[in-house]
């Protein structure tokens, strides 16, 4: 059988390939797919060059393959990642794909763009009409791009935020793990699985994790969105970052990431961890 991973050498698609490969072994082959494909991991995988926003590049790299992970771009520009994903899901269908497997977001819906919804509903509408086998995964709230923006914020000791609705966060090899657990095992035709943490923590709650790692005091605070997003500006960060945040909080506050599932378990084989025990290895 033959696996492939998009996205091969990024974060998420580096962690899914080295998953794959503890899991799998020698029985099957492993494909990391990806327009850099020098820098995906050099552990006895296979690797080809495919680029989402050159379309006509993934038909040799999808070729043959039994199934696929298709792991969106981190190109933030209106409608690119809804473009480059339908493309490689056409492409994979072009090519024979069995089974396409698509990394989307936990509450995806229909928007408008600029909202970051849009690049996951229209790819999971794309996938669903055209593939012969599909199955998604959606994610809850990274852990490690939490506290990335908490990190930012640690100097000033106040995190904020437009709403304190509870977000779940899962980090980054847990997605990887339930990722890999997916494509390499059968039975998950039509299904939508929810890779969530185990808990979920609103704005005072997730605060006091970072205050209590750190050892730093760090507290809530909840402010209009105008007034978030002018902070933002005047740190210099351009509109189509501004747009992402709009996006994020919007989220936030509709209660897309509240939500647990036991999904990263039964998929991964191990229980995924909590904010406090990422924050530990990632906030050293």
């Amino acid at each position: 059988m033959n696996i492939g991973i998009s996205g091969a050498s990024g974060h998420l698609g580096s962690a899914t390939v080295r998953e794959l490969k503890v899991r799998l072994n020698a029985t099957a082959n492993i494909v990391g797919i990806s327009r850099t494909p020098h820098k995906i991991p050099a552990i006895g995988v296979e690797t080809r060059a495919g680029d989402f926003d050159n379309p006509e590049t993934l038909t040799e790299a999808f070729r043959g393959l039994d199934k696929l992970i298709v792991i969106p771009t981190s190109d933030m520009t209106p409608a690119a990642r809804s473009k480059q994903a339908c493309a490689a899901i056409d492409k994979a269908v072009a090519a024979g794909v069995r089974h396409i497997t698509y990394v989307s977001a936990v509450g995806t819906r229909f928007a408008e763009l600029p909202h970051l919804w849009e690049s996951y509903f229209v790819p999971e509408q794309a996938l669903m009409r055209s593939a012969k086998q599909w199955s998604i995964l959606r994610m809850a709230f990274y852990a490690e791009s939490f506290l990335d923006r908490a990190k930012m914020s640690l100097a000033r000791g106040v995190y904020a935020s437009t709403s304190s609705a509870p977000v779940s966060f899962i980090a980054r090899d847990d997605v990887a793990a339930a990722a890999a657990g997916l494509i390499a095992t059968e039975g998950h035709h039509g299904a939508i699985y929810n890779a969530t943490g185990p808990e979920t923590l609103d704005g005072p709650a997730r605060a006091a994790v970072v205050a209590e790692v750190s050892g730093m005091p760090f507290a809530f605070v909840q402010v209009p969105l105008e007034q978030l997003l002018g902070r933002l500006k005047a740190a210099g960060l351009p509109a189509i970052v501004l747009d992402a945040f709009a996006s994020v909080e919007d989220m936030w506050a509709k209660g897309a990431f509240d939500i647990t599932t036991g999904d990263v378990a039964r998929l991964a084989g191990r229980a995924p961890r909590r904010l406090i025990d990422v924050a530990k290895e990632y906030l050293a």
